[in-house]
């Protein structure tokens, strides 16, 4: 399809809502206007609907290759896809780990295979790779992850001289999982010999607590800061770490930005005697005045993005005993919606969530024509209904994983269309199996 036309559609797109049609050719956006008459080769009416660049989702873990058993990349591009994310960027804790270039070009075939989506995968840091980290092209590649915290394999970067080389030395963003392991261990220890065998999620926030994120966070700022490092912060959890973060300078001109993540904005800890295992994440969900805290900080822009952390386990691992239970739930179907529940309830506009989601990650990591309704911008678009009431359970699960925290919720909007390069790929709760995903590239 060369031409489509979507007529009389509330728009949501740089702080502003305005009534209009968006023409698309060739995948691009020709021309935005209150009225447009050209022909089409598809006209889709949007009467009484909004339409929202894509969301961009700067951090999932679609599992692929070697945990292919419990997601992969086209079982949850696709759930991406019903859910509203035109472009994911993914992890490098994999099996094995993206810590080689050949690893992570191997990632970008499986991702040009099987992605139903736009796609960008991170190369991993770890104590001995920094000669293979400094060969990435920043111009199509999202970004180097470190993992200031636990994590699988041979990822979890400690040695304090390779920091140091890592943040002065990575030209491109750095993006970090911050929690001090030796204040998890040593918590762990504590609860373990307090519980045994009747240690319970609820404990979860207590372990990896707010000192252990924020030990790790601001030694990743100072470390930014003293070398003037492009860092982006992922998925905070405390207030306290809040103090880290600054509204002083516009996002285009801040070196060192932050993300939230839904499951932290929705929930708190006194959700694990309910969910158990299931809200097991890492960094944990904290208490209610942490979750408040965030909200402020997303709020007056001390937080710039809303992403997931999108990280499914079959329903057998997270049933295991908390010890053993994996850490991640999956999130990125939902997301969008989780955040328009917050719309409805008052909590954050449609214009601040389209920004936070949408517009923000194009400008942290500085993505190529994408994020924004733009003539000449690639048409990732987004077409909701805001008037339809619908329930989440096992039938309409897309994940591998077959199974989500918000079983059972109801939101009051659904997402009618998707449209990844122009081309509708989500249509009414179907998909319209047509590839046309590209690539992310990046503006360094």
């Amino acid at each position: 399809m060369r031409t489509l036309i979507i007529k009389d559609a509330q728009i949501i797109n740089e702080h502003s809502i305005i009534h209009g049609d968006i023409f698309i050719r060739d995948g691009r956006i020709e021309q935005i206007a209150p009225v447009i008459h050209k022909a089409a080769d598809r006209e889709l009416v949007a009467t009484g609907k909004w339409v929202i660049p894509g969301v961009i989702d700067d951090q999932v873990h679609f599992r692929q290759p070697g945990m292919e058993y419990k997601a992969d990349i086209f079982t949850e591009s696709r759930a991406a896809l019903a859910g509203g994310v035109t472009s994911f960027m993914e992890m490098p804790n994999t099996k094995p780990p993206t810590l080689t270039q050949e690893a992570l070009d191997e990632k970008y075939n499986l991702g040009k295979t099987n992605s139903a989506v736009n796609y960008s995968f991170y190369m991993g840091a770890s104590n001995d790779n920094l000669e293979e980290v400094l060969k990435t092209d920043p111009k199509n590649v999202c970004g180097i992850k470190v993992f200031m915290g636990s994590s699988t394999g041979n990822m979890l970067v400690d040695d304090e001289q390779v920091l140091e080389s890592l943040f002065s030395s990575v030209p491109m963003l750095i993006a970090t999982h911050c929690e001090d392991e030796r204040t998890i261990r040593s918590n762990q220890e504590s609860y373990y010999n307090r519980y045994k065998d009747g240690l319970h999620a609820r404990f979860h926030p207590e372990i990896r607590s707010d000192e252990a994120c924020y030990l790790s966070s601001s030694k990743a700022v100072a470390l930014a800061k003293k070398y003037g490092t492009r860092l982006h912060v992922l998925h905070l959890t405390s207030a306290k770490e809040m103090s880290l973060f600054s509204n002083e300078v516009p996002l285009k001109d801040k070196r060192i930005t932050s993300e939230v993540c839904v499951h932290h904005l929705y929930y708190n800890d006194m959700d694990y005697e309910r969910l158990g295992n299931g809200l097991k994440c890492n960094p944990a969900v904290k208490s209610e005045q942490d979750r408040i805290a965030l909200w402020e900080a997303l709020m007056d822009d001390r937080l710039d993005v809303i992403a997931t952390d999108h990280a499914p386990h079959t329903i057998e691992e997270k049933s295991e005993h908390y010890l053993k239970a994996p850490s991640g739930l999956p999130l990125v179907q939902h997301s969008l919606y989780v955040m328009l529940d917050f719309y409805t309830k008052g909590m954050i506009t449609l214009e601040q969530i389209v920004h936070k989601m949408c517009h923000a990650p194009a400008e942290v990591f500085r993505v190529k024509e994408r994020g924004y309704i733009r003539e000449g911008y690639w048409a990732d678009l987004v077409v909701l209904d805001m008037d339809h009431r619908w329930e989440v359970n096992k039938g309409n699960l897309l994940a591998k994983c077959k199974w989500s925290t918000f079983e059972g919720t109801h939101f009051n909007q659904k997402i009618s269309h998707t449209l990844v390069n122009g081309q509708v790929l989500w249509e009414n709760d179907r998909f319209i199996d047509i590839g046309a995903a590209q690539r992310l590239e990046f503006i360094n």
